[in-house]
């Protein structure tokens, strides 16, 4: 029964509601509505293809057979679709996996009338018809298909009309993906208006209506033709070099870069929330890092490791990676009890600072260290406990003697003690050629560790690297807090080159070096081409708002202008990993060099250079 509105009452209102309600039923039935348009499209074909065999001529149709034929159809049509999926909302409406089961369907429904056809059940329908009407059936539901996604596109970008013009850097499969993305999501804050390609064979090619309008260089100007103020690069395999070039290109032109992850970083299709601001990370280099994971777990899954310096940049890292090879134990130690709360809510999710796994000692002590290591007995460890501060330890020589010198020593003495089964330590490319109270004391950590490795049982290797990007007292927190501040910027020297890796790539590298180091063996992990400091100074300051001034205070004592990674006495191979270079590290005892503790901090610093051997003092 129909009832009149009372007065008053909002018809247009209540008008709205049904037909948003009748949306509703309609969306939650859709596969429903699907079979019925495509069972339409066979009614349709089955006559049309009829009349074709005939000539058109309308006196030829058997309408009994024909009839016969549609009940056949829309039967087939039903259980094969259901059967390949097609109606069980497997894929999206239109897409090519959707399409691909519609075909297998079509084919299945035609091969089953021809069957019923050649089996004399109908008489008077032509035999072949139905291969017709298949091929028919199968351009009309592909039709109808194209015509809806056709529409959808067009009433997308109808609602991106107020979006933010975007340029799209690269025409590949990233490229692709992105625009498709941004393209079909009506809440997106971009839509792309322009693709920028360096590849000739690309300057004609149009990504769903969105075309190559130029190579990299003219992006100042297809920006302007577009109106657009950001620039993405879609180019997931991104070198270093090609982001800093887009970089700058973008910087000169006023314009913001985004980017989107690397190969690497990518869980299934790209997405629009995988658009991000480009990152120092991705300036200064970023490389996956495979390791042989059968090859870790055979010497960490169920052992009991032990991590120094757990709380800093590396060791808490260390710990996180390390960690999902389920060791049976994995001891945490580090005299910073805040950075053993930090890394215990990292991996655990909570910190209580409860735990046995959590050891609150100085390695300096040596007593404490030999408590720990009988009392826990680690199978493994991993040294990444340092003072590594170089102008403090240039004016403090004698406490870089007791943590990296000492200290190493108590834990080497300890692990031979308890049969350690590995023993890594963490060492600093300022070993190469060093020149800094930091590089003598690495280097004879170094040489300790080898030695240590001749003498005891269980390997004993040290490995190698540079920078870690963004770790606690390197440049870019530095640049960070002084763009906070206001400026300006500090750079020791408009020349100087660093070596940067991230923080990921390098703990899973040093945890592989344990399963391939060889004892002795210094392994060096590939930091990639050294970063011109000045150059990420500059980002940094033309990032601000005004931009901030750039000064050049002098290198500091002991400091290089480069770094090396390999000294220039020493011979380097790669057998094991492409990203890891073998050194073989001569020995020393600590008891040739334990008499330089007593000296005074101005003696011990000549006195460490000469304990390293003359080679140390070359600067590259």
């Amino acid at each position: 029964m129909v009832r009149n509105p009372p007065p008053g009452s909002d018809v247009t209102d209540n008008d709205d509601t049904m037909f948003e309600r009748a949306l509703i039923a309609v969306r939650r039935r859709l596969p429903v509505v699907h079979y019925l348009v495509d069972c339409l499209v066979w009614i349709v074909a089955l006559p049309l293809t009829t009349f074709s065999r005939y000539d058109f001529t309308i006196d030829e149709l058997e309408v009994d057979a024909t009839t016969r034929s549609w009940a056949v159809a829309i039967v087939g049509q039903g259980v094969f679709g259901l059967a390949t999926g097609l109606y069980t909302r497997r894929w999206r409406y239109g897409s090519f996996d959707e399409v691909a089961a519609l075909a297998s369907t079509v084919l299945l429904t035609g091969i089953l009338l021809s069957i019923v056809n050649f089996g004399w059940f109908m008489d008077g329908a032509p035999r072949s018809v139905p291969a017709l009407t298949a091929a028919v059936a199968l351009a009309g539901t592909v039709a109808v298909r194209s015509i809806w996604r056709l529409y959808r596109q067009k009433q997308t970008r109808l609602e991106l009309q107020d979006a933010e013009p975007l340029l799209v850097i690269g025409a590949g499969e990233g490229a692709e993906q992105i625009v498709k993305a941004l393209l079909g999501d009506p809440s997106s804050r971009y839509q792309p208006v322009a693709l920028l390609d360096d590849d000739p064979n690309r300057s004609r090619l149009s990504i769903s209506g969105v075309r190559v309008r130029g190579p990299i260089s003219e992006m100042r100007e297809v920006a302007a033709r577009y109106g657009a103020r950001d620039v993405l690069l879609a180019v997931p395999s991104a070198t270093s070099d090609l982001v800093r070039d887009v970089d700058a290109i973008a910087n000169n032109a006023g314009l913001r870069l985004f980017t989107v992850p690397s190969v690497h970083e990518m869980f299934g299709e790209l997405g629009v929330g995988d658009i991000r601001p480009v990152s120092e990370a991705d300036l200064l280099g970023r490389r996956p890092a495979d390791i042989d994971a059968d090859a870790v777990s055979s010497y960490v899954t169920g052992r009991r490791v032990l991590v120094t310096g757990a709380g800093g940049s590396i060791g808490s890292e260390l710990c996180r990676q390390l960690a999902r090879f389920e060791p049976s134990a994995l001891i945490k130690l580090d005299r910073d009890e805040s950075g053993l709360h930090a890394v215990q809510l990292s991996i655990h999710g909570r910190a209580l600072l409860d735990g046995d796994d959590l050891i609150l000692a100085d390695i300096r002590d040596r007593d404490r260290v030999f408590e720990v290591f009988d009392e826990l007995r680690p199978d493994v460890v991993f040294h990444a406990a340092a003072l590594k501060h170089l102008p403090l330890l240039e004016a403090a020589p004698q406490e870089g003697w007791k943590t990296n010198v000492v200290g190493t020593q108590n834990l080497l003495e300890a692990a031979e003690r308890v049969g350690v089964t590995h023993f890594v330590n963490v060492s600093t490319d300022k070993a190469a050629n060093p020149t800094s109270v930091l590089g003598y004391t690495k280097l004879l950590t170094e040489r300790l560790t080898a030695h240590k490795g001749l003498t005891a049982q269980g390997t004993y290797v040290s490995v190698r690297f540079g920078n870690v990007l963004g770790s606690r007292g390197s440049v870019l927190p530095a640049f960070r807090e002084q763009a906070k501040q206001g400026g300006p910027i500090t750079v020791t020297h408009p020349d100087i080159t660093r070596y940067f890796m991230l923080v990921e790539e390098a703990s899973l590298l040093v945890i592989n070096a344990g399963a391939i180091g060889r004892d002795g063996e210094v392994l060096v992990l590939d930091m990639g081409e050294p970063v011109k400091i000045a150059d990420v100074a500059e980002r940094f300051a033309g990032q601000h708002h005004p931009p901030l001034d750039i000064v050049f205070t002098g290198l500091r004592p002991g400091e290089k202008l480069h770094e090396d990674l390999v000294a220039l006495d020493e011979a380097g191979e790669r057998p094991f990993h492409p990203l890891i270079t073998h050194v073989q590290a001569p020995d020393l005892a600590f008891e040739q060099v334990h008499q330089l503790g007593a000296l005074s901090a101005a003696a011990l610093t000549a006195a460490l250079r000469d304990a390293v051997g003359s080679s140390a003092t070359a600067i590259a």
